[in-house]
């Protein structure tokens, strides 16, 4: 029988998982709270594009070029000039925390207008933006797609990737710092949030901050599912104690969960999804419909003529499909070897977890996306 490529999958990670719970770092499943990035974002210009630029449904770009123009001393009417080697783009990037002045950043480059692409271009100085209209950094730069777009004109014309965006390497140059204030710090306290809050998880985070108590922390606590907060200790070394924070080995617990992705068929099982005994069956009606067509001759010298004529061919198969029990399992390798005995599809799958979840047969949340 041959079991489903997405089942075959997730047996495999349920053989190689031995337990639901695993291991990590709190660096990988926590932030201190006040450190945190900064979005920035701006527009501006791309110049130097072979004919790809932006047409004459984008009337911006001529102004953003007049305008930029008359900056320089040249006045030129945004009417008069026509432009296919300019792109007026949206830039942009992610200001990281203590980051200082004079460092470099990435910064992402896409069309606002109908440029059909920005290859070889150069971004012009662009001045970028936080929320509150602060400028924190300047971009400029040439711009890399990753892909190339050739030909065009009766021809036709190839392209590989997306060739309308791109990114600036190192492109932007900090203007001023952004002060990071750590939550609680001044309070004799740092906050640790989790990335995904879980209460299970969070009182483990402070039961291991207590056993290794790492120098400069008095206690920890769990405030709630998502926090645990870390007292300090009089002189505390913050930058070391969160240094030692962060390699606390910690064991995760998840919610038992279902990721169902309809469009393209795929179905995610975690390691705690868990099933009680029941029965599923599943079989499909398949009905077929084939023209085959007749052809009609005339007797001799009737002085009739040759006539097609239709004839439809109905065929209607219903699967064989016989019930099949399904024990009750802990374990993510039972579920799923009990699951392929059925024989069935990812896509037909899908509708068996979502009736086994009706039925309180399934024990799990089920996401559909």
């Amino acid at each position: 029988m041959k079991l489903p490529q997405t089942l075959l999958a997730l047996g495999l990670l349920g053989l190689l998982t031995g337990t639901a719970h695993a291991q990590s770092r709190l660096k990988d499943i926590a932030v201190v709270q006040g450190v945190r990035g900064n979005q920035l974002v701006g527009y501006g210009l791309v110049v130097g594009l072979a004919g790809t630029g932006d047409g004459t449904g984008a009337t911006f770009t001529p102004q953003s070029v007049a305008s930029m123009l008359q900056k320089f001393g040249v006045t030129v009417p945004a009417g008069a000039l026509q432009l296919k080697n300019v792109a007026a783009v949206m830039v942009t990037a992610t200001l990281p925390p203590f980051v200082h002045s004079g460092s470099a950043i990435d910064v992402t480059v896409s069309s606002l207008g109908d440029a059909k692409s920005l290859q070889g271009g150069t971004l012009l100085q662009t001045p970028l933006q936080a929320a509150n209209g602060l400028v924190c950094a300047a971009a400029q730069g040439p711009v890399s797609v990753g892909g190339f777009l050739a030909g065009g004109g009766a021809g036709g014309s190839v392209a590989k990737n997306h060739v309308t965006a791109g990114r600036v390497p190192a492109g932007a140059i900090v203007e001023q710092d952004v002060p990071t204030t750590l939550s609680g710090a001044d309070a004799g306290t740092l906050s640790v949030t989790l990335n995904d809050p879980d209460y299970t998880t969070a009182a483990r985070v402070a039961k291991a901050i207590r056993a290794r108590l790492p120098d400069g922390a008095a206690g920890a606590r769990a405030v709630d599912a998502g926090t645990v907060q870390v007292t300090l200790s009089p002189g505390a070394d913050t930058v070391g104690l969160i240094a030692a924070l962060e390699n606390v080995p910690v064991e995760t617990d998840q919610v038992a969960k279902i990721v169902i992705n309809e469009r393209t068929g795929t179905v995610v099982m975690g390691g705690d999804v868990a099933v009680s005994a029941c029965a599923v069956a599943h079989g499909n009606l398949t009905v077929s419909i084939a023209n085959a067509p007749v052809i009609s001759q005339p007797a001799p010298l009737s002085g009739g003529r040759t006539v097609v004529a239709p004839r439809k061919t109905i065929k209607v198969q219903e699967g064989n499909e016989r019930l099949m029990p399904v024990p009750a399992s802990t374990t993510i390798d039972k579920v799923v070897r009990s699951l392929n005995a059925l024989g069935v599809t990812p896509r037909d799958l899908i509708a068996i977890l979502q009736a086994m979840k009706e039925a309180g047969a399934l024990h799990a949340e089920i996401e559909v996306q």
